[in-house]
């Protein structure tokens, strides 16, 4: 019934500390995390924490509430095209930013795992200069299905120079609204010395709650439950996609990771027809095009396919649905 810190109860930082080690491989002291409600509220204390002077790099295509966050904070916004390896480093150089924001494990939305390689080089250049940052969105790193779990940039990071974010609302439910992120030694206590005064968002309840359930191996077991259930209701889709009508007519893309996977359709038909067509046959589908900054022509006919709350009973269904959409001649 106590005020707890702005970070968060010492309890719940004590659990996401031990889950991290565990299943990350990350090694961060209680005082590094600092707990809030929504990953949104953490990137506004960021900008809060680290000020508006710094330009700010986000992947294209991304998450545009992002940018929003972050320009409605007063940071200023850049884009750089992504490559085989995630973020361009050369547009990043180009760009003159100081922190760049990416979500390495698991690119939303091209869905790309971003190469060890590739982290090491975002690391060196984090460390050229004074003040540069990296903001790591490891989003829904849990539901990777195939091989061991990439090192994050934080256990690889040497400097100081990442801040680590994460939340429970995909491993569990957005309705809670419990996110976390990590800081890195030398922004521990400015952070007290600035921040330290805020209300913790979240209700301690809450909190207790969830560091029980972390703590006592339930979340552990959820974990598994879901990635067992998430990986047959893929596999489900992929298989029922590959034995259909477009069968040779549509590429999956895919990295056997998250939550979602493209399907880029061969097709003549533009993006406004084929949404219009999909709305007809009572699907909702993204557009890869509509998350990119700047127009890109390789984004044409593709679409997000989100899995996580597909019933697997209605997939054949979904499937031929989607078929009329694509090949149907009206």
């Amino acid at each position: 019934m106590k005020p707890v810190p702005a970070r968060g109860c010492l309890t719940l930082r004590q659990a996401v500390s031990g889950h991290l080690q565990r299943f990350r491989g990350m090694y961060a002291s209680p005082s590094q995390i600092v707990i809030g409600a929504g990953t949104e509220y953490l990137y506004s204390l960021i900008v809060r924490l680290l000020g508006t002077r710094h330009i700010i790099c986000l992947e294209d295509p991304g998450y545009a509430k992002v940018r929003r966050i972050y320009e409605s904070n007063g940071m200023t916004c850049r884009y750089a095209p992504l490559d085989d390896g995630g973020i361009s480093m050369d547009a990043l150089r180009q760009l003159h930013a100081s922190i760049a924001h990416i979500s390495p494990s698991h690119h939303f939305p091209i869905g790309r795992v971003m190469p060890i390689a590739r982290r090491y080089e975002l690391l060196g250049w984090a460390n050229e200069t004074e003040g540069r940052y990296i903001i790591e969105d490891d989003y829904d790193s849990e539901f990777r299905f195939t091989g061991k779990p990439v090192p994050t940039l934080f256990s690889i990071d040497a400097g100081g120079k990442v801040i680590y974010m994460n939340t429970f609302s995909k491993t569990l439910t957005p309705t809670i609204r419990i996110s976390y992120m990590v800081l890195p030694p030398e922004l521990v206590q400015p952070f007290q010395e600035s921040l330290g005064f805020l209300s913790c968002t979240v209700s301690n309840f809450e909190q207790y709650t969830l560091a029980r359930f972390i703590n006592d191996g339930y979340f552990e077991k959820h974990l598994n439950r879901m990635r067992t259930y998430y990986r047959k209701k893929r596999d489900l889709l992929i298989h029922t996609l590959k034995k259909s009508a477009l069968a040779g007519k549509a590429d999956i893309i895919e990295q056997c990771a998250g939550l979602h996977f493209l399907l880029r359709f061969h097709t003549s038909l533009d993006d406004i027809c084929l949404k219009e067509r999909f709305q007809k046959q009572g699907l909702h589908l993204a557009a890869l095009s509509g998350y990119y900054h700047e127009p890109h022509p390789d984004a044409s006919h593709t679409y997000l396919i989100n899995y996580s709350s597909l019933e697997s009973k209605k997939i054949p269904e979904a499937i031929e649905r989607l078929c009329q959409a694509v090949l149907s001649e009206s």
